[in-house]
Protein backbone atom coordinates (compact mmCIF):
# COMPACT_ATOMS: atom_id res chain seq x y z
CA UNK A 1 0.00 0.00 0.00
CA UNK A 2 0.82 3.70 -0.27
CA UNK A 3 1.27 5.79 2.54
CA UNK A 4 2.06 9.60 3.35
CA UNK A 5 5.00 9.13 5.86
CA UNK A 6 6.79 11.83 8.17
CA UNK A 7 10.28 10.21 8.16
CA UNK A 8 12.13 13.23 9.65
CA UNK A 9 11.37 16.82 10.86
CA UNK A 10 8.78 18.41 8.55
CA UNK A 11 9.65 15.93 5.64
CA UNK A 12 7.34 13.83 4.15
CA UNK A 13 7.63 10.94 1.90
CA UNK A 14 5.09 8.41 0.03
CA UNK A 15 6.47 5.59 1.04
CA UNK A 16 5.75 1.79 -0.56
CA UNK A 17 3.77 -0.35 2.93
CA UNK A 18 2.70 -3.58 3.55
CA UNK A 19 -0.92 -3.67 4.37
CA UNK A 20 -1.05 -4.15 8.23
CA UNK A 21 -2.73 -7.52 9.34
CA UNK A 22 -5.47 -6.83 11.51
CA UNK A 23 -5.53 -7.97 14.97
CA UNK A 24 -8.26 -10.41 15.99
CA UNK A 25 -10.74 -7.36 17.74
CA UNK A 26 -9.74 -5.27 14.84
CA UNK A 27 -10.90 -3.71 11.58
CA UNK A 28 -8.73 -2.96 8.35
CA UNK A 29 -10.38 -0.38 6.76
CA UNK A 30 -9.59 1.24 3.35
CA UNK A 31 -9.32 4.65 3.59
CA UNK A 32 -11.03 6.83 1.38
CA UNK A 33 -11.12 10.26 3.24
CA UNK A 34 -8.23 11.55 6.25
CA UNK A 35 -8.19 15.70 7.27
CA UNK A 36 -4.68 17.22 8.54
CA UNK A 37 -5.50 18.52 11.83
CA UNK A 38 -3.47 21.20 13.25
CA UNK A 39 -1.88 18.94 15.80
CA UNK A 40 -0.38 17.53 12.54
CA UNK A 41 1.11 20.89 12.06
CA UNK A 42 2.10 21.58 15.19
CA UNK A 43 3.95 18.18 15.74
CA UNK A 44 5.48 17.37 12.62
CA UNK A 45 8.43 19.45 13.35
CA UNK A 46 9.23 17.35 16.26
CA UNK A 47 7.97 20.51 19.12
CA UNK A 48 5.34 18.82 20.60
CA UNK A 49 6.99 15.39 21.13
CA UNK A 50 3.82 13.36 20.36
CA UNK A 51 4.73 12.69 16.11
CA UNK A 52 8.20 10.74 16.39
CA UNK A 53 9.37 9.82 13.15
CA UNK A 54 9.21 7.73 11.32
CA UNK A 55 5.35 8.00 11.15
CA UNK A 56 1.84 7.52 9.09
CA UNK A 57 -0.06 10.62 10.83
CA UNK A 58 -3.86 11.00 10.49
CA UNK A 59 -6.52 10.45 12.44
CA UNK A 60 -9.39 12.58 11.23
CA UNK A 61 -10.65 9.71 8.56
CA UNK A 62 -13.70 7.36 6.95
CA UNK A 63 -13.85 4.27 4.53
CA UNK A 64 -14.72 1.31 3.77
CA UNK A 65 -14.33 -2.07 5.64
CA UNK A 66 -11.43 -4.41 3.88
CA UNK A 67 -11.21 -7.25 6.67
CA UNK A 68 -12.27 -8.07 10.13
CA UNK A 69 -10.39 -9.69 13.02
CA UNK A 70 -11.20 -13.40 13.49
CA UNK A 71 -13.07 -12.31 16.85
CA UNK A 72 -15.23 -9.39 15.36
CA UNK A 73 -18.72 -9.92 15.29
CA UNK A 74 -21.57 -7.63 14.21
CA UNK A 75 -19.02 -5.71 11.21
CA UNK A 76 -18.94 -6.61 7.45
CA UNK A 77 -16.80 -6.50 4.73
CA UNK A 78 -17.82 -3.44 2.61
CA UNK A 79 -19.59 -1.31 5.42
CA UNK A 80 -18.30 2.35 5.05
CA UNK A 81 -17.34 3.41 9.02
CA UNK A 82 -15.27 6.75 10.27
CA UNK A 83 -13.50 5.84 13.77
CA UNK A 84 -12.69 7.44 17.11
CA UNK A 85 -8.78 8.89 17.19
CA UNK A 86 -8.87 8.02 20.49
CA UNK A 87 -7.54 3.73 21.27
CA UNK A 88 -8.66 2.98 24.75
CA UNK A 89 -8.64 -0.75 26.70
CA UNK A 90 -11.86 -0.40 27.59
CA UNK A 91 -10.94 -2.16 31.18
CA UNK A 92 -8.84 0.25 33.46
CA UNK A 93 -11.15 2.29 36.36
CA UNK A 94 -11.76 5.23 33.72
CA UNK A 95 -12.76 3.26 31.04
CA UNK A 96 -15.55 1.10 33.11
CA UNK A 97 -16.85 4.52 34.82
CA UNK A 98 -18.01 6.02 31.17
CA UNK A 99 -14.19 7.71 30.77
CA UNK A 100 -12.94 6.39 27.87
CA UNK A 101 -10.74 9.43 26.69
CA UNK A 102 -8.95 9.37 30.47
CA UNK A 103 -8.09 5.69 29.82
CA UNK A 104 -5.02 5.03 31.62
CA UNK A 105 -3.70 3.10 28.50
CA UNK A 106 -5.14 5.92 26.28
CA UNK A 107 -3.32 5.67 22.61
CA UNK A 108 -4.21 8.57 20.08
CA UNK A 109 -3.89 7.48 16.16
CA UNK A 110 -1.48 8.65 13.75
CA UNK A 111 0.57 9.37 17.05
CA UNK A 112 3.98 8.42 17.93
CA UNK A 113 5.69 9.36 21.68
CA UNK A 114 8.27 7.72 23.79
CA UNK A 115 5.56 5.88 25.55
CA UNK A 116 3.48 4.64 21.98
CA UNK A 117 3.37 4.49 18.16
CA UNK A 118 0.15 3.95 16.45
CA UNK A 119 0.07 4.47 12.70
CA UNK A 120 -2.36 6.22 11.65
CA UNK A 121 -5.04 6.87 8.43
CA UNK A 122 -2.35 8.98 5.64
CA UNK A 123 -2.36 5.99 3.82
CA UNK A 124 -4.50 3.32 1.88
CA UNK A 125 -5.90 1.40 4.26
CA UNK A 126 -5.37 1.03 8.63
CA UNK A 127 -6.05 -0.84 11.47
CA UNK A 128 -8.70 0.45 14.05
CA UNK A 129 -10.47 -1.86 17.29
CA UNK A 130 -13.70 -2.28 16.11
CA UNK A 131 -14.88 -1.16 19.30
CA UNK A 132 -14.07 2.69 18.30
CA UNK A 133 -15.53 2.15 14.93
CA UNK A 134 -19.18 3.85 13.94
CA UNK A 135 -21.27 3.17 10.63
CA UNK A 136 -22.10 6.15 8.05
CA UNK A 137 -25.71 6.58 6.71
CA UNK A 138 -25.24 6.07 2.64
CA UNK A 139 -25.91 10.21 2.35
CA UNK A 140 -22.86 10.81 4.08
CA UNK A 141 -19.84 11.31 1.20
CA UNK A 142 -16.48 10.01 2.84
CA UNK A 143 -15.12 13.91 2.96
CA UNK A 144 -17.74 14.51 5.61
CA UNK A 145 -17.10 12.02 7.51
CA UNK A 146 -13.55 12.60 8.03
CA UNK A 147 -15.42 15.59 10.65
CA UNK A 148 -16.50 13.37 12.28
CA UNK A 149 -13.77 13.28 14.84
CA UNK A 150 -13.28 17.26 15.16
CA UNK A 151 -17.00 17.90 14.83
CA UNK A 152 -16.80 15.06 18.47
CA UNK A 153 -14.46 17.24 19.88
CA UNK A 154 -16.48 20.22 19.80
CA UNK A 155 -19.67 18.71 20.78
CA UNK A 156 -18.02 16.76 23.82
CA UNK A 157 -16.39 20.71 24.83
CA UNK A 158 -20.16 21.82 24.71
CA UNK A 159 -21.20 18.89 26.82
CA UNK A 160 -19.09 19.83 29.28
CA UNK A 161 -20.27 23.43 29.99
CA UNK A 162 -24.12 22.17 30.35
CA UNK A 163 -25.33 24.99 28.70
CA UNK A 164 -28.77 26.31 30.37
CA UNK A 165 -31.33 27.94 28.44
CA UNK A 166 -30.84 31.48 27.60
CA UNK A 167 -27.09 31.49 28.65
CA UNK A 168 -24.96 33.51 26.57
CA UNK A 169 -21.16 32.47 25.31
CA UNK A 170 -18.02 33.87 24.30
CA UNK A 171 -15.79 31.44 22.12
CA UNK A 172 -11.96 32.33 21.68
CA UNK A 173 -10.82 31.26 18.73
CA UNK A 174 -12.37 30.68 15.17
CA UNK A 175 -10.64 28.25 13.54
CA UNK A 176 -11.43 24.80 12.85
CA UNK A 177 -12.26 23.64 16.12
CA UNK A 178 -13.54 26.95 17.40
CA UNK A 179 -16.12 27.37 14.56
CA UNK A 180 -17.27 24.29 14.95
CA UNK A 181 -18.00 24.63 18.88
CA UNK A 182 -19.80 27.56 17.72
CA UNK A 183 -21.79 25.20 15.74
CA UNK A 184 -22.28 22.65 18.37
CA UNK A 185 -23.78 25.79 20.94
CA UNK A 186 -26.53 26.68 18.14
CA UNK A 187 -27.08 23.32 17.64
CA UNK A 188 -27.32 23.37 21.98
CA UNK A 189 -29.90 26.31 21.91
CA UNK A 190 -27.65 29.09 22.81
CA UNK A 191 -28.73 32.13 21.13
CA UNK A 192 -26.12 34.93 22.24
CA UNK A 193 -22.70 33.46 21.01
CA UNK A 194 -20.26 36.24 20.61
CA UNK A 195 -16.95 35.08 18.66
CA UNK A 196 -13.17 36.40 19.34
CA UNK A 197 -10.59 35.92 16.82
CA UNK A 198 -7.60 37.98 14.81
CA UNK A 199 -9.02 37.04 11.50
CA UNK A 200 -11.53 38.95 9.85
CA UNK A 201 -12.32 36.38 7.27
CA UNK A 202 -12.53 33.75 10.15
CA UNK A 203 -15.24 36.25 12.48
CA UNK A 204 -17.41 36.86 9.05
CA UNK A 205 -17.13 33.24 8.39
CA UNK A 206 -18.46 32.49 12.24
CA UNK A 207 -21.29 34.84 11.77
CA UNK A 208 -22.25 32.76 8.79
CA UNK A 209 -22.20 29.50 10.77
CA UNK A 210 -23.95 30.71 13.94
CA UNK A 211 -22.47 33.56 16.12
CA UNK A 212 -24.57 36.37 16.65
CA UNK A 213 -21.22 38.56 17.31
CA UNK A 214 -17.73 39.16 16.15
CA UNK A 215 -14.63 40.83 17.62
CA UNK A 216 -11.05 40.71 17.32
CA UNK A 217 -9.45 41.17 20.88
CA UNK A 218 -7.96 44.17 19.59
CA UNK A 219 -11.15 46.29 19.75
CA UNK A 220 -11.61 48.86 21.68
CA UNK A 221 -13.04 48.30 24.94
CA UNK A 222 -13.37 44.82 24.00
CA UNK A 223 -14.44 43.44 27.87
CA UNK A 224 -17.12 46.40 28.13
CA UNK A 225 -18.51 45.42 24.37
CA UNK A 226 -19.21 42.06 25.56
CA UNK A 227 -20.57 42.87 28.83
CA UNK A 228 -23.29 45.27 26.78
CA UNK A 229 -24.07 42.18 24.91
CA UNK A 230 -24.71 39.63 27.96
CA UNK A 231 -26.86 41.57 30.50
CA UNK A 232 -24.05 43.93 32.21
CA UNK A 233 -22.26 40.61 33.65
CA UNK A 234 -20.21 38.98 31.07
CA UNK A 235 -20.86 35.51 29.77
CA UNK A 236 -22.14 32.40 31.95
CA UNK A 237 -19.71 30.44 29.35
CA UNK A 238 -16.55 31.26 28.22
CA UNK A 239 -14.45 28.62 25.62
CA UNK A 240 -10.89 29.16 24.76
CA UNK A 241 -10.03 27.28 22.24
CA UNK A 242 -6.91 28.16 20.92
CA UNK A 243 -4.01 27.63 24.05
CA UNK A 244 -1.56 30.17 24.59
CA UNK A 245 -1.66 32.58 27.79
CA UNK A 246 -2.83 35.40 26.08
CA UNK A 247 -6.15 33.57 25.29
CA UNK A 248 -6.42 31.79 28.09
CA UNK A 249 -6.40 35.17 30.05
CA UNK A 250 -8.38 36.95 27.93
CA UNK A 251 -10.97 33.92 28.53
CA UNK A 252 -10.41 34.13 32.26
CA UNK A 253 -11.23 37.58 32.38
CA UNK A 254 -14.63 37.60 30.15
CA UNK A 255 -16.29 35.45 31.77
CA UNK A 256 -18.93 36.53 35.03
CA UNK A 257 -18.96 35.82 38.96
CA UNK A 258 -19.58 31.99 39.08
CA UNK A 259 -19.24 31.64 35.49
CA UNK A 260 -17.59 28.62 33.45
CA UNK A 261 -14.43 29.01 31.58
CA UNK A 262 -14.15 25.65 29.35
CA UNK A 263 -10.66 25.06 28.29
CA UNK A 264 -10.19 23.67 25.01
CA UNK A 265 -7.17 24.50 23.25
CA UNK A 266 -3.93 23.01 24.25
CA UNK A 267 -1.90 24.75 21.71
CA UNK A 268 0.96 25.75 24.28
CA UNK A 269 2.05 22.79 27.40
CA UNK A 270 2.20 25.50 29.59
CA UNK A 271 0.60 29.00 30.26
CA UNK A 272 0.08 32.02 32.46
CA UNK A 273 -2.93 31.63 34.69
CA UNK A 274 -5.32 34.98 36.02
CA UNK A 275 -5.61 33.20 38.90
CA UNK A 276 -6.86 35.75 41.69
CA UNK A 277 -9.72 36.55 38.44
CA UNK A 278 -10.56 32.99 38.81
CA UNK A 279 -10.38 32.76 42.39
CA UNK A 280 -12.60 35.84 43.96
CA UNK A 281 -15.37 35.21 41.14
CA UNK A 282 -15.50 31.81 42.12
CA UNK A 283 -15.34 30.75 38.22
CA UNK A 284 -15.60 26.73 37.15
CA UNK A 285 -12.53 26.13 35.25
CA UNK A 286 -13.23 22.76 32.92
CA UNK A 287 -10.74 20.82 30.62
CA UNK A 288 -11.98 19.24 27.59
CA UNK A 289 -10.03 15.92 26.31
CA UNK A 290 -10.74 14.71 22.98
CA UNK A 291 -13.93 13.19 22.62
CA UNK A 292 -16.19 10.90 25.25
CA UNK A 293 -19.00 9.18 23.36
CA UNK A 294 -20.09 11.71 20.88
CA UNK A 295 -19.15 10.47 17.83
CA UNK A 296 -22.92 8.97 17.23
CA UNK A 297 -24.48 12.60 17.78
CA UNK A 298 -21.64 14.06 15.72
CA UNK A 299 -22.73 12.15 12.54
CA UNK A 300 -26.26 12.53 13.19
CA UNK A 301 -25.35 16.36 13.20
CA UNK A 302 -23.03 15.87 9.52
CA UNK A 303 -26.03 13.94 8.11
CA UNK A 304 -28.52 16.27 9.14
CA UNK A 305 -26.38 19.56 7.74
CA UNK A 306 -27.65 20.65 11.77
CA UNK A 307 -23.41 21.36 11.61
CA UNK A 308 -22.08 22.33 7.93
CA UNK A 309 -18.37 20.92 7.65
CA UNK A 310 -18.75 21.89 4.04
CA UNK A 311 -17.98 25.22 4.58
CA UNK A 312 -15.10 24.36 6.69
CA UNK A 313 -13.45 22.17 3.51
CA UNK A 314 -10.55 24.48 2.18
CA UNK A 315 -10.10 21.20 -0.57
CA UNK A 316 -9.93 17.51 -1.33
CA UNK A 317 -6.67 16.39 -3.29
CA UNK A 318 -4.84 13.01 -3.19
CA UNK A 319 -2.82 11.57 -0.74
CA UNK A 320 0.21 11.69 -3.42
CA UNK A 321 0.27 15.49 -2.87
CA UNK A 322 0.33 16.10 0.90
CA UNK A 323 3.38 16.70 1.34
CA UNK A 324 3.26 20.11 -0.84
CA UNK A 325 -0.15 20.98 1.17
CA UNK A 326 1.36 20.41 4.67
CA UNK A 327 3.84 22.62 3.47
CA UNK A 328 1.30 25.02 2.89
CA UNK A 329 -0.74 25.09 6.01
CA UNK A 330 2.31 25.04 8.33
CA UNK A 331 3.63 28.54 6.22
CA UNK A 332 0.19 29.79 7.28
CA UNK A 333 0.16 32.25 4.56
CA UNK A 334 -3.53 30.89 3.28
CA UNK A 335 -6.54 31.25 4.22
CA UNK A 336 -7.36 27.16 4.93
CA UNK A 337 -9.14 25.06 7.31
CA UNK A 338 -9.41 22.04 6.83
CA UNK A 339 -7.76 20.04 3.57
CA UNK A 340 -9.06 16.44 2.90
CA UNK A 341 -6.28 13.72 1.51
CA UNK A 342 -7.90 11.48 -0.23
CA UNK A 343 -6.06 8.14 -0.83
CA UNK A 344 -6.25 5.14 -3.38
Amino acid sequence: MKALELISSSTFEIVEKPAPEPGPDDLLVAVRACGICGSDIHGMNGSSGRRIPPLVMGHEAAGVIERCGTNVTGWHEGERVTFDSTIYCGECDYCCSGHVNLCEDREVLGVSTPDFRRQGAFADYVVVPSRICHRLPEEVPFEEAAFAEPVSVALHAVNRVHLAEGESAVVVGAGLIGLLVIQSLRRAGCRNIIAIDLAEERLELALQLGATSAFRPDHDDLEGAIRSLTGGEGPEVVLEVVGISSTVELAVNMARKGGRVCLVGNLAPSVQFPLQAAVTRELDILGSCAINGEYPDAIAAIAAGEIDVRALTSCVVPLAEGASWFARLDAGKESLLKVILRPG
